[in-house]
């Protein structure tokens, strides 16, 4: 797969502390070992050359990290730990900071060099709290080195969400739409998340897309690229000098509008007036900027662009936006169907007009969009309502995730592990069957009972425990995930529900 753009490159920086009444030695032995175990497993982290015991020493690996150009750290408590200096440097830190601490090895230690990590994590985890740092914690943060590689590396992905949502710009075009209110949310929770948000009209996006016209050579190789990439799904080969405009233009736009900002997603207003002025549907070049990774949400969904971004840094694989659309009738699922621990009330199908990258499809193909050509074209031969990318969602493992504002500023989530099944959906745009377990009491309590919207984003791999870290992380206390049978959603009628 073409390696992503628009995704912040996680630097770590490996920090080891020691109580003065532990020996160092200890500390610095244990820190190597953490450091040869993380090289091995191919998880790229710098070793810092102090070792914490005193507030002067967390300054100076402050400045031995920013020399490094670190951007998240591993705070290593290879004894106890001097939990002041500890958390005085997880407090200054400028990026995401995890705390774990060394098990003890063997019975050989515990005579003369136990470094009692337990009580020291305890100490350490009350004084983040007296300093408000949210600092990232996993379910065992003791361990032997082979047994905290893996909980580093799920770090690594969870600094790079909140590395990404911290130095991101939504791009907003057209107001956001009546008739789909639920993607009409409060912005100020992004802004409280240090995401920037800059809304421009339909006319905006009209008059750069008109400006791209000069770029006659970037349109015509991004069109040969299309071309290439559809093959024979390649229907309408005559819009895709119109598309490819489309595709230069918001790239300018972006190139030109970043600011200060690193990374950017867009959330688009893409019908009904859009197809009438430019002459097809956008929804192939949304698929081709999410494919780079740079997702372009519909409707103009800020949160699910958010949503479908994190999904994105979470995986390191393109992700989609998704109605969470129609029940799954049962003659088109093959005998004996594996449902992935899921029950038949549990499918249900993800579609949108054709957004989803062909990366992230079975097969597809350069199609219309048939509701907007019954509206607009009257069901007659398609010509402003071309522009899809149709096709099977590509079958394998799902993560379902939103975050979303209340109508009262207040930050909540949802997300849902699953499989997209390999059975033919027997139906237009792209579109898959998703199977989650439990998700029939999940949808109606969490995501009608907590008043989420259509969309939510999908990853391509089950990031649920990495997105759900991040999530808390960022403040967000209020995450819905599927419940078994045996433990009842608030509010759920007992009697319904054990009856």
């Amino acid at each position: 797969m073409t390696p992503l753009i628009n995704t912040p490159d996680v630097s770590l920086a490996l920090v080891g502390v020691s109580r003065d009444c532990f020996p160092i030695a200890l500390t610095a032995r244990r820190l190597d070992a953490l450091a040869a175990s993380l090289s091995a497993a191919g998880v790229p982290a710098h070793r810092c050359q102090t070792i914490i015991e005193k507030e002067t020493d967390a300054l100076a690996v402050l400045d031995e990290a920013s020399a490094k150009g670190c951007n998240a750290a591993v705070v290593y408590l290879g004894n106890f730990g001097p939990e002041g200096p500890t958390t005085l440097f997880a407090q200054q830190f400028w990026g995401p900071v995890m705390v774990c601490a060394a098990a003890e090895e063997n019975r050989t230690v515990l005579a003369n060099e136990r470094g009692d990590a337990l009580c020291g994590m305890l100490n350490c985890s009350y004084n983040l709290s007296l300093r408000q740092v949210p600092a990232y914690i996993p379910q065992y943060p003791v361990g032997l080195p082979e047994q905290l590689v893996p909980r580093v590396a799920d770090f690594l992905a969870i600094a790079r969400v909140l590395i990404g949502l911290s130095n991101l710009k939504v791009f907003a075009f057209g107001p956001r739409p009546q008739d789909f209110l639920a993607c009409n949310a409060p912005v100020k929770p992004l802004y409280d998340l240090g995401i920037e948000v800059m809304e421009n009209s339909e006319l905006d996006l009209y008059q750069i897309y008109k400006k791209a016209a000069r770029k006659r050579k970037d349109i015509a190789a991004v069109a040969a690229d299309m071309a290439r990439e559809l093959g024979p799904g390649c229907h309408y080969p005559d819009i895709l000098p119109r598309l490819a405009q489309l595709e230069v233009a918001l790239l300018e736009f972006m190139e030109e509008n970043l600011g200060a900002s690193s990374y950017a997603v867009f959330a688009d207003k893409c019908w009904p007036a859009f197809e009438p002025a430019f002459g097809f549907c956008p929804c192939y070049v949304n698929s081709r900027l999410a494919g780079s990774g740079i997702p372009v949400a519909c409707e103009v969904d800020m949160y699910g662009a958010v949503s479908e971004y994190m999904c994105q840094l979470a995986s390191l694989q393109p992700a989609t936006l998704l109605d969470v659309n129609n029940s799954v009738p049962a003659d088109i699922l093959p005998r004996k169907a594996d449902l992935k621990g899921a029950a038949f009330a549990d499918l249900f199908m993800g579609f949108h007009c054709g957004n989803t990258c062909s990366a992230c499809m079975k097969g597809c193909s350069l199609k219309y969009q048939l509701i907007m050509n019954r509206l607009m074209e009257g069901g007659k031969t398609p010509d402003i309502t071309r522009g899809t990318l149709e096709g099977q969602l590509r079958p394998g493992p799902t993560t379902l995730f939103r975050l979303q504002s209340t109508a009262d500023c207040e930050l909540r989530s949802y997300i849902a592990d699953g499989e997209i099944l390999d059975v033919d959906p027997c139906s237009f745009g792209g579109i898959g069957v998703v199977a989650i377990p439990n998700f029939a009491r999940f949808y109606r309590h969490v995501l009608i009972g907590r008043s989420f919207p259509h969309h939510g984003a999908f990853a391509f791999a089950k990031v649920g425990k990495l997105l759900f870290e991040a999530v808390r992380l960022l403040g967000v206390e209020d995450i819905g995930t599927p419940l078994p049978p045996t433990l009842p959603y608030d509010g759920e009628n007992p009697f319904e529900l054990f009856g």
